[in-house]
């Protein structure tokens, strides 16, 4: 019997081939309405949904440069996703939209939301419909702590209703070292999610509401040469909450914006930008054990895929289409993303030759 190195016997039950199921590639096109223009920061477009015969998209948008920290300037805008309202556009195709105005402002000053609200994402149930979304309090320093909102309406097209308070804050379980405005200096890091709780995703699973987001720690650490980034979930049986966070968080060593589709009773994942694991299709048959299924090239950023009625015909149905974000120059703007099968079946073909 021939030897095989450990080596091989990781690429086999990882399935490294391009032979999985699971496995494809992206083409991007660029999109009318929402697409680049100069000054203006749309990014973080939340799942796509339809409606009767219209598809409608959130995401963060704001204006103006960012500068950073540096400016010691309280007001300045820090960020791209600093200063941003949250609104929502809507298109016959996917290719054309319309930009309809904003669904959810920022708070009155003094609010826990007064500073930016962004990264929403949209879940229709029961004839309502519920964003979830990150916010931050003024002012924005490096140690300023990102929570989850929660807003519901009627009507896609709102008026919206928000939480009193967020539904979901980070651990309350570690300690800043002095006084300095540095999020790296600790004198205890605290859960994966002490300092920030944020990307939020909503899914109505096994009769409960199912809040995947993303944490960083407090004392944030570079992770295999990205940020140290790790998904968790919460669950409540209301949509309001209360909201409890599984005992088997982090349910991912890895991952930056959170990208969930459901397929065959469980919640499958694309996981890229940090961590060990990134850049990997991931699947779940109860939404918490997650296990690589493919390695990907070239996902889409921050990618909001379509909510097919019909997510069981294929593990990728989930994903075949949908919008994501890209940085030109100084400014964010959306694109749409679509699985790439052609492009799939080449590269077997190559393989099988």
């Amino acid at each position: 019997m021939k030897k095989q190195s450990l080596a091989m016997k990781r690429a086999m039950e990882r399935n490294y081939n391009k032979d999985s199921e699971w496995y494809c590639q992206f083409k991007y096109t660029n999109v009318n309405g929402i697409g680049y223009e100069k000054g203006v920061h749309r990014r973080d477009p939340s799942s796509v949904i339809k409606v009767g015969k219209t598809y409608y998209v959130w995401y963060t948008k704001s204006t103006g440069q960012s500068v950073g920290y540096e400016s010691g300037d309280l007001e300045a805008k820090v960020f791209a996703w600093d200063w941003s309202e949250i609104w929502y556009a809507i298109s016959a195709d996917g290719l054309e939209w319309k930009e309809c105005g904003v669904a959810i402002s920022r708070g009155r000053r003094g609010a826990y939301d007064d500073r930016s609200v962004f990264t929403p994402e949209i879940l229709a149930h029961k004839g309502k419909y519920y964003l979830v979304y990150q916010v931050v309090q003024h002012p924005y320093l490096r140690r300023s702590k990102e929570s989850i909102a929660l807003a519901s309406a009627e009507s896609p097209e709102g008026p919206w209703i928000k939480s009193d308070k967020p539904i979901l804050e980070p651990a309350d379980n570690g300690q800043w070292f002095g006084d300095e405005d540095n999020r790296h200096l600790v004198k205890s890091r605290g859960d994966f999610d002490s300092h920030k709780t944020n990307d939020p995703s909503l899914f109505f699973y096994n009769n409960q509401f199912w809040l995947y987001y993303k944490g960083y720690p407090m004392g944030e650490q570079l992770n295999c040469a990205g940020r140290e980034t790790k998904w968790g979930v919460a669950i409540a049986s209301h949509p309001e909450g209360p909201y409890i966070k599984s005992e088997y968080n982090p349910v991912t060593n890895s991952g930056h914006e959170t990208l969930l589709w459901e397929y065959n009773g469980g919640l499958a994942a694309l996981l890229t930008t940090d961590g060990p694991e990134r850049n990997t299709i991931q699947y779940a048959s109860d939404g918490l054990q997650f296990d690589i299924e493919a390695f990907i090239e070239y996902p889409p950023e921050a990618g909001g895929p379509y909510r097919t009625e019909n997510p069981n015909l294929h593990p990728l149905e989930g994903l075949r289409w949908g919008l994501c974000h890209q940085i030109n120059s100084d400014w964010h703007y959306i694109k749409k993303f679509d699985v790439d099968e052609k492009t799939k079946y080449l590269c077997l073909n190559k393989e099988n030759h």
